[in-house]
């Protein structure tokens, strides 16, 4: 059974991986600080606090240079600083979270299902 190894308030860092539709992979690693445990669900409820880094690979798993970046895809990245999301305890451990892309481009509301949770905050 998967348990939290953080607790509230503590910070930990989460990667999440893309595939783009040419192969290659866009990764970046955020600071995920932890707002509340889900232990009925095992997932811990997180805000993305800052971009800490990135990369991006060629489907054979070779680094591209900042150039040969998908800078439209790029452009999405800071849009994800600061967004609430649930992940799994088992996300806490440092590997790569593969996502599809439509929860990059937000097609798939992964990242922003809690945006009724920002809203409220606005009115208190």
């Amino acid at each position: 059974m998967p348990t939290a190894n953080y607790k509230i308030g503590e910070d930990f860092p989460v990667q999440f991986a893309w595939r783009l539709p040419e192969g290659d992979y866009l990764r970046a690693v955020f600071n995920a600080h932890i707002l509340e445990h889900y232990p009925h669900a095992d997932k811990y409820l997180v805000r993305l606090t800052e971009l800490v880094a990135g990369r991006e690979d060629t489907a054979d798993g070779d680094m591209k240079e900042i150039d040969d970046m998908s800078k439209e895809y790029w452009a999405l990245i800071p849009r994800l600083i600061g967004r609430r999301l649930g992940l799994a305890y088992e996300a806490d451990t440092g590997n790569a979270l593969y996502l599809r892309l439509a929860t990059l481009t937000g097609e798939h509301d992964f990242f922003f299902r809690f945006d009724h949770l920002e809203e409220k905050d606005q009115e208190i």
